[in-house]
């Protein structure tokens, strides 16, 4: 992953909704949510919303599958799990004690 990419979906989850967005769509899996859920969820109107989820997506940590007249909302799974190794390669100069907790979180989280 470049740089470049990694300060832009860092910079989109930097902000209270976007990263709350996110989280939502994470816990929602694979099937994800319409725009009118995640709005009600959120208590937002659906213009910041709208904003809130095109910024995630021009990140790429999010995708919008229109169905019928909703669109879907989906976490970009291999997005994140990108991101998460670009920040954690090269661990602590191969010292597993620090690393150990992460992976020992993210087994329990997902999994």
């Amino acid at each position: 992953m470049e740089s470049k990419l990694a300060l832009s979906q860092l910079s989109a989850l930097a902000q209270d909704n976007r990263l709350a967005v996110f989280r939502l769509l994470v816990k929602a899996g694979r099937d994800g949510l319409p725009a009118g859920e995640i709005a009600a969820a959120m208590d937002v109107p659906p213009n910041t919303l709208s904003a809130q989820l095109n910024i995630l997506s021009n990140a790429g940590l999010i995708e919008g599958t229109r169905r019928g007249r909703s669109i879907i909302y989906t976490a970009n799974y291999d997005a994140i799990s990108g991101l998460i190794v670009f920040l954690m390669e090269d661990c602590c100069q191969g010292r597993e004690e620090v690393c150990a907790p992460v992976m020992v979180a993210a087994r329990s989280a997902c999994c």
